[in-house]
């Protein structure tokens, strides 16, 4: 197979076409690096190896775009990674990620909890819950979660402060007590906190 043709596109890509037709993408510095000019000689093998290290590259491009923006968690980042690269590629960026301490799932996971607790008035087990989504694993989550000191009644009057002025009328409460549920408050708490309101 001859290589033909190298031709820039979008996005730090180059269309490669071997033999007078348009073969794949593939990322122009992985091109570059590998000497893959027109009018070299390929075979499978040299095709396969430089769609593996075009796709490492993109995987690992991918993640550093990723975590400027903000944390993610491993199985997260691997996850959206895979959405553009092949599954390989994704977990080996997601694991160059963490070795170079740009991911770290029990600090993401603390951030993490502390956040849904304390920012968006969430329960313990509506935490976990989203821990248990971002991939944390279960006992990570569960230390995390026993380390954050919250008394869940507090939080209970806190988000019925925010959300909702005129607790006294009935729509409003039966629309709050199904909020607070759904944000994994458990009942007892809720209906001591409303007795506390309407006397």
């Amino acid at each position: 197979m001859l290589i033909t043709a190298v031709e820039p596109r979008r996005k730090s890509l180059c269309a490669l076409y071997i033999d007078g037709e348009f073969a794949m993408k593939l990322d122009a510095q992985t091109l570059l690096e590998n000497r893959f000019d027109v009018g070299r000689e390929i075979d499978d093998e040299d095709l396969r190896e430089i769609i593996r290290l075009s796709n490492e590259r993109r995987a690992r491009e991918k993640a550093l775009r990723l975590i400027s923006y903000r944390d993610h968690s491993k199985k997260e980042l691997t996850e959206k990674i895979r959405r553009t690269c092949d599954s390989e590629s994704a977990e080996k960026a997601a694991e160059r990620m963490e070795e170079l301490g740009l991911i770290d799932d029990e600090s993401f996971a603390r951030r993490y909890a502390e956040s849904l607790i304390f920012k968006k008035n969430k329960s313990k087990t509506a935490a976990r819950l989203e821990l248990a989504q971002k991939g944390i694993d279960r006992e990570l989550a569960e230390e995390i979660l026993d380390g954050i000191e919250v008394d869940p009644r507090g939080q209970i009057k806190l988000f019925i402060e925010k959300k909702y002025k005129n607790i006294e009328d009935e729509k409003i409460r039966r629309r709050a007590f199904a909020a607070l549920q759904r944000n994994g408050f458990c009942r007892d708490d809720i209906r001591a906190v409303f007795e506390e309101y309407i006397g």
